[in-house]
């Protein structure tokens, strides 16, 4: 078994990145080389602008390149839920630049010609409990009337010809899309660079300064200077942004991907072969890879730790999940465990904007995979004074009371959901 990310092992290495020290003046200094920042600067450098990104490790090496690889519309709220919390226009407007942002990445992969295994798959909501699809039908009702018509809610019947496991219905959303992660990255990556943009990688950013209109960025590889800067690294935020890490909970999230499975065995777990999550507040997602792995995670372990002894925990309960949804694949090998940090917010609504001199986008809270390119080019936009079509702007951010950048409570956090899981 192999401790890496399936999505790093299977792409080839970005070759473009620049060599050597680095240093001048740029219009656009971009932190993160992974979805949201190369979507920026992609998107800046077309627009003729001067842009670098300081990449701390290589690109997509973090949330980028260590999920799930499930690109879903929709919200990871219940929409009923968000329409309660942030309003019924936001929560519309939200919605939509998820269903979006997946038109932004087919756009993005036709156009450059990125060769990643994108296609629609559609995603399933699957209830682990019969109470549970009393609430995914009521937020079906409510969703298929008023945002998204591309939708359906699926029997338990309707079930046995998607997914060889039971369960108790499902809603069945017909946007939703998957791709090769890593591949993507890499192409995203060779787009931006084509366009002009500047990436560096092992330049992480260890000082900052704002004073007089110029930002100073001192890097591993050099000091350069920008008039602007956009922040988009997520849970790898480093302590020099403080306002970020107050605000984002790093989060544990691991994987596991099996060996390719035969065409018996596909047949037996994943004929829909769509995108799957379950009901559960700890739960699972899953889908098939392109040469028929399942590839499955979750948050098995409430753990701001991803390491290769972190991962091999979280694995084991994995597996463990593995089987008891999929009894029939209880003596197939596991090829991958892996696992990332997600950045979580208090509310679990992403966030971007203008603050403390700097622009940001993150906070997806596990949904970044699908809307993290189109929001780095949303910011691009802004940045560029072009029409501001953020979905987020104005949306209050408070601190997590008593959080200064590690997650000490995140322990009495998985507790308590397993507590909800267990008596709900």
């Amino acid at each position: 078994m192999k401790y890496l990310s399936y999505w790093h092992d299977t792409a080839s290495a970005f070759d473009g990145a620049v060599e050597g020290p680095i240093e001048g003046h740029y219009d656009v200094a971009v932190i993160g080389g992974g979805f949201t920042g190369l979507g920026a600067a992609r998107q800046l450098a077309k627009a003729g602008t001067r842009v670098i990104v300081l990449e701390a490790e290589t690109v997509g090496y973090g949330a980028s390149g260590r999920n799930g690889g499930h690109l879903n519309n929709g919200l990871a709220h219940s929409y009923l839920a968000a329409k309660a919390e942030i309003g019924k226009e936001r929560a519309i407007a939200l919605y939509q630049a998820l269903d979006a942002s997946i038109d932004t990445l087919e756009a993005i992969i036709a156009e450059e010609g990125i060769d990643c295994n994108f296609r629609r798959a559609g995603k399933l909501k699957l209830a682990s409990k019969p109470v549970h699809f009393d609430s995914i039908a009521k937020n079906f009702e409510a969703v298929h009337a008023e945002v998204d018509a591309d939708t359906a809610l699926l029997s338990p019947a309707d079930l046995r010809r998607e997914v060889g496991s039971p369960f108790h219905g499902a809603m069945l959303s017909k946007k939703s899309a998957m791709m090769h992660m890593g591949r993507y990255v890499v192409g995203l990556a060779g787009a931006a660079s084509r366009s002009g943009a500047v990436i560096a990688e092992k330049a992480a950013v260890t000082e900052h300064t704002h004073t007089g209109g110029r930002h100073v960025l001192k890097t591993a590889r050099g000091i350069v200077t920008a008039d602007q800067v956009l922040v988009a690294t997520g849970a790898y935020t480093s302590s020099n942004f403080g306002y970020f890490r107050r605000r984002i909970i790093p989060v544990g999230s691991f994987i596991v991907a099996t060996r390719p499975l035969t065409d018996a065995e596909v047949a037996a777990t994943m004929p829909g072969n769509r995108t799957c999550v379950n009901s559960m507040n700890i739960g699972n997602y899953w889908r098939l890879s392109p040469d028929n792995r399942l590839i499955f995670g979750g948050r098995a372990r409430f753990s701001a730790t991803s390491d290769q002894r972190s991962d091999a925990k979280g694995g084991a309960i994995l597996r463990e999940s593995l089987v008891r949804l999929f009894p029939q694949l209880a003596k197939v090998e596991i090829d991958y465990c892996w696992g990332g940090l997600v950045d979580m917010t208090k509310d679990r609504f992403p966030r971007a904007g203008y603050q403390d001199g700097v622009w940001y986008a993150m906070g997806y809270s596990g949904h970044g995979a699908q809307l993290s390119t189109h929001l780095g080019m949303t910011m691009a936009d802004a940045m560029l004074g072009r029409p501001d079509h953020n979905p987020l702007k104005g949306l209050d951010w408070p601190a997590v009371p008593g959080h200064f950048g590690t997650p000490w409570f995140l322990p009495l956090v998985g507790l308590y959901y397993k507590a909800l899981d267990r008596f709900q």
